[in-house]
């Protein structure tokens, strides 16, 4: 098995299995934030989903960047430092799109609708080109394609390639960074959030695209928490 096939089953395994991924989950998450902040609107929530994703990501990569400059580590332990906050930050993207998705009322049970909404909003353009194929129908928020019942076979091949898209492009955006975090004397660090920060805002701007703004008003409501609490 080649290096590109391995990491295809590698993503795939991570949007299949990952326990902050399936849709009791997700849904769990935005229904904790929507108690921690009662009064905000949906709009809102999708506002601070996006700062907690950004800050995250740029967080992880510095850190990764910082453990270059420390002489003890050495570069295999960078490298492997760097490949555990690559599947962080896909793992941060995906929570990110499936939780605007849930906000949005789009359901995220099925996993290969969460795999086909992870892998096209990570894509942007080239993501929304191979959902409008697939599915037969161009639309202004792509999104809203993935909410309905597709075939089984057309979101399987769908997200095939999909899959193999995202780890071409993926691969060629994500191997200068890594080069860029192995710089020491604390140069990959700076690299490191720049870089995740600048992928982090695309994945954003992708989201917008996709879903378009959000709902004027919640379709359920839920209980705040307690004062205290």
């Amino acid at each position: 098995m080649n290096v590109t096939a391995r990491i295809e089953r590698a993503i795939a395994s991570l949007l299949d299995n990952g326990a902050r991924l399936q849709g009791p989950a997700v849904e769990a998450h935005v229904s904790r934030l929507r108690r921690a902040h009662p009064d905000e609107s949906p709009q809102q929530i999708v506002d601070r989903l996006e700062r907690v994703f950004l800050t995250a990501v740029t967080g992880s990569g510095g850190a990764v960047g910082a453990t270059a400059a420390v002489p003890a580590v050495g570069t295999a332990g960078s490298l492997a430092a760097v490949g555990a906050e690559t599947l962080f930050f896909l793992e941060a993207s995906a929570l990110f799109t499936l939780a605007v998705a849930s906000v949005h009322g789009i359901p995220v049970e099925n996993h290969e609708r969460r795999k086909a909404l992870v892998l096209s909003v990570a894509l942007g353009t080239a993501g929304m080109e191979i959902v409008e194929k697939a599915v037969g129908v161009t639309a202004k928020n792509w999104g809203s394609l993935l909410s309905g019942k597709l075939p089984t076979q057309t979101m399987h091949g769908m997200n095939q390639t999909l899959l193999h898209t995202f780890v071409t492009k993926f691969a060629a955006r994500r191997s200068a960074l890594v080069l860029g975090k192995l710089v020491p004397a604390g140069i990959g660090a700076v690299i490191g959030s720049a870089g995740n920060r600048a992928i982090g805002k695309g994945v954003v701007a992708n989201a917008r695209d996709a879903f378009g703004p959000a709902p004027a008003q919640w379709a359920i409501t839920v209980e705040p928490y307690p004062e205290g609490v």
